[in-house]
């Protein structure tokens, strides 16, 4: 018998060190040629690295959230064969799927609506597929077959219970306690039958916490920010720490765009597809622009260069269920209402299974984004940098406003943007969002060239 050791690979683009995000093995596995060992995160993705060999898993070279340098040791694998020690690197596959345990998606109108779950002042970054641990310890992705079905393993005193973040919001919302769960995953992780089962043990009510709402709590969870939410957290911070920040909020009535947007949809839903609000904002922001374009543009920070851009890539900040993400609508200048609709539905969808490509989620030169019906009164959006601005819509709501002199029913809608002040002045970014404005309240002018 030897060892073999395997050594990070380079995955390319000069990326000198990459995030260990999630063990498909542990200590003790058998593990078969190309069968995936561990999952890598770069900037631009999350990778998969397969065994080159057969072997017996004996260390693994990293816990989950470290960060590592390319060349370094992966993993130990006992192998048949003389000698004491060869060393050989994985050649990674492609980018890894989403964490299986994601709950699923929130029922919609539409997967164009679906990308309005953006969440305001997060900035998501170029990360396709991203996986999404739950633990800091080395521990199987659930969604991997294992080479043999893992035993039932016994929790000991004291023993934190793995599961993933959809299990363990799921079990709080039952009033379930894990650590009186037995987990039948690999390494005694918990999965969503277990809960069931516990259920059905315990009887149609479960064991609630003590068997009142009103016990007295201790315990503590942490929860390490690793993967794609240490990619989020980086971007945020460099965002608001490289941009100086503005924001401008106005009131917009949307009255009549909401009318319009209901008869295109009674004459031409069927056939080409249901509008929501974001196209009809996007061809706003794509007419407003001909007249500011130092508004779609990206600042180089570091070489004093404010590249502005003739063709309006229009990043669409959608909430998956590892992260916000902000896949990319190209060319928003050469499309309708139908096409940005389908374009912004097809992204959403992609984001949320995980099949989003690096070229879908970088590029943007504006952004949009959106809570959707939880869009509050006003937000704060922090700019998606290299970019400098950024627009956000609040919910809509109707209230009585004035109109020739009469109290009348307005729907009514906030904009909230913020802007790059070192390269957009106050009265421009004031200026753009007023023209939006003008559009918007007299939706036939999105038509007029």
């Amino acid at each position: 018998m030897g060892i073999h050791i395997i050594k990070m690979p380079d995955i390319g683009e000069g990326i000198a060190e990459v995030e260990l995000v999630g063990w498909h093995v542990k200590v003790g596995d058998t593990v078969a040629e190309d069968q995936p060992l561990a999952d890598v995160m770069t900037d631009k993705a999350t990778v998969e690295i397969p065994s080159p060999v057969v072997g017996k898993v004996v260390a693994l070279g990293g816990d989950v959230g470290q960060v590592m340098a390319v060349g370094g040791e992966l993993i130990r694998l006992e192998v048949e064969g003389e000698g004491n020690v060869r060393a050989g690197s994985a050649t990674p596959q492609k980018a890894a799927p989403a964490a299986a345990e994601a709950p699923a998606p929130a029922k919609t109108d539409g997967a164009a609506k679906a990308a309005a779950g953006g969440i305001a002042g997060q900035i998501a970054v170029s990360v396709s597929q991203p996986a999404s641990p739950a633990s800091a310890q080395p521990q199987p992705i659930a969604s991997r077959p294992a080479v043999a079905a893992a035993p039932v393993v016994a929790r000991q005193p004291g023993d934190k219970p793995l599961a993933s973040p959809a299990v363990r919001k799921r079990a709080w919302d039952l009033g379930l306690e894990l650590r009186y769960v037995q987990g039948s995953g690999p390494a005694g992780r918990i999965m969503h039958e277990d809960l069931d089962a516990y259920l059905q043990s315990q009887g149609s009510g479960g064991a609630v916490r003590g068997g009142s709402a009103y016990v007295q709590r201790n315990d503590e969870e942490a929860v390490p920010v690793i993967g794609l939410r240490r990619k989020i957290a980086q971007k945020m911070a460099e965002s608001k720490r490289r941009i100086p920040h503005f924001s401008y909020v106005e009131e917009i009535d949307v009255t009549e765009l909401e009318d319009l947007r209901v008869q295109l949809n009674l004459k031409w839903g069927d056939s080409r597809g249901k509008l929501t609000l974001l196209p009809l904002l996007a061809r706003a922001m794509v007419v407003a622009l001909r007249d500011f374009p130092q508004i779609n543009a990206r600042y180089d920070d570091e070489g004093g260069v404010v590249t502005r851009y003739g063709a309006v890539h229009i990043g669409i900040a959608t909430q998956s269920d590892g992260g916000l993400m902000v896949p990319v609508m190209r060319h928003a200048e050469a499309r309708d209402l139908w096409s940005m609709a389908a374009e912004i539905g097809r992204l959403a969808q992609a984001v949320r299974n995980g099949t989003a490509g690096r070229d879908e989620l970088s590029g943007s030169t504006i952004t949009i984004t959106s809570l959707g019906p939880l869009g509050g009164i006003v937000t704060t959006p922090v700019i998606n940098h290299p970019e400098v601005g950024i627009v956000g819509v609040n919910r809509i709501v109707e209230r009585p406003a004035f109109r020739n002199g009469a109290v009348v029913a307005r729907k009514l809608m906030n904009l909230s943007s913020s802007f790059d002040h070192r390269v957009v002045d106050g009265m421009d970014a004031a200026r753009f969002i007023q023209a939006v404005r003008a559009l918007l309240e007299q939706p036939a002018l999105l038509f007029v060239e």
